[in-house]
């Protein structure tokens, strides 16, 4: 995950240097997730056939390529947006195939959710180590070399997940037709058979808003940060991009905690709860971002929790549900959807606040937070729509 926040720590740079409006600086870090949606598919439908071990030494190595490549010869949009797709592309093939690793080592139950979660807050530690080491590169180095060490990353979590995993064997496929290999790319048949549990219907679709909100903030944090400190008139004694990572990290636990909550209360009563509260506090975190900089950043925090509380019992939910025949086509249709919708994030946030005047005043980013939260407001009011059945208990 090393090379995830390095775009976002460098956008403002970025920006400045290339001549980016919002809208193609959104673009550009949306580039990640279409790279991770167009190849996810493929690398979750291979688990199915081979080690996930394997899996995951190709996506390291495209990561790390990736994030070099980035550092070496980007030199615009259209460059920076194609070495962005490479990284999202690589870290496609190690998250969920990860956690397929990580699920068929223990049984269903309590126990693996708890692994999940503790799985999924790692996501987070990952992007705030992520803004950690590129906000230092940046203000000692440049912005080069922020890149180039990430690509670091993915070669490092190679290593240990061939020292600490085992190997497990897969039936190969035997087909070598033109059809079963379009069928990996997009395994229409059992992505069918997967999306008729309803349980896992309604995940996915939770998934995916949730991801369009959380990939659009954490694409603009920085940013957002940055102007907070430059309204308020007092800046502190960290920068943005050290702040920033500070958020992330005890934002972590909320995803854990989550996932207890969840057990106790109800996965979905709890998934709805936090949805529509993470997009309330974002509008008002944005009105209040003029004010005192302790302010901004106790909201941002908030709201930063407040949008991981729900991404572990999300997953969780949806690796319990998945039917085992087909779980590896599951996980990639649950990260085709989070994803796809994670791609859509930072561009419409970009391009809401460039319609809403181009974040020079609060409410200009109250938009666009506006703009990549609609999906969690309106979801607990459909979500008996894509379940199938009113809430009734702890699913």
């Amino acid at each position: 995950m090393l090379g995830f926040s390095t775009y976002a720590v460098s956008l403002l740079d970025l920006q400045s240097l290339w001549a980016l409006s919002n809208t193609e600086s959104g673009l550009v870090a949306s580039a990640f997730f279409i790279g991770y949606m167009a190849c996810v598919s493929i690398w979750n439908a291979m688990t199915d056939h081979q080690d996930p071990r394997q899996v995951y030494l190709y996506g390291s190595v495209l990561a790390a390529a990736g994030s070099l490549g980035f550092g070496l010869v980007a030199n615009g949009f259209v460059s920076a947006f194609l070495w962005q797709f490479l990284l999202g592309a690589g870290v496609a093939a190690t998250y969920m195939p990860g956690l397929r690793i990580l699920s068929e080592s223990m049984a269903p139950g309590a126990t693996q959710s708890r692994y999940v979660s503790f799985y999924t807050a790692f996501f987070g530690i990952g992007a705030a180590l992520s803004f950690l080491l590129a906000g230092w590169a940046l203000d000692v180095l440049d912005w080069r070399w922020s890149f180039g060490l990430s690509a670091l990353g993915p070669l490092i979590g190679l290593g240990l997940v061939l020292w600490g995993t085992r190997h497990r064997p897969r039936q190969q496929a035997s087909s070598k037709s033109l059809a079963h290999t379009l069928s990996l790319f997009f395994p229409l048949g059992s992505w069918k058979k997967a999306w008729r549990e309803p349980a896992l219907r309604g995940y996915t679709i939770g998934y995916g808003v949730h991801c369009l909100e959380l990939f659009g903030s954490r694409a603009w944090t920085v940013a957002f940060i940055s102007f907070g400190f430059a309204v308020g008139g007092v800046a502190p004694f960290w920068v943005a991009a050290t702040w920033a990572s500070f958020v992330n990290l005890i934002s972590t636990p909320a995803s854990i905690l989550g996932n207890e909550m969840a057990l106790r209360i109800g996965r979905r009563r709890w998934i709805n709860w936090v949805m529509a509260s993470s997009s309330i506090v974002g509008v008002v975190m944005a009105l209040l971002s003029d004010g005192p900089w302790w302010l901004l950043l106790t909201l941002v925090s908030i709201h930063s929790m407040l949008i991981m509380a729900d991404s572990a019992t999300l997953t969780a939910g949806m690796v319990s549900a998945a039917p085992g025949e087909v779980k590896g086509a599951a996980m990639g249709l649950y990260s085709l959807i989070g994803f796809g919708s994670g791609a859509v994030g930072p561009a419409v946030f970009g391009l809401a606040l460039d319609m809403a005047g181009g974040g020079g005043v609060p409410a200009s980013w109250a938009v666009a937070f506006a703009a990549i939260g609609l999906g969690c407001v309106l979801y607990p009011f459909a979500e008996r729509f894509f379940f199938g059945s009113p809430i009734r208990s702890a699913t």
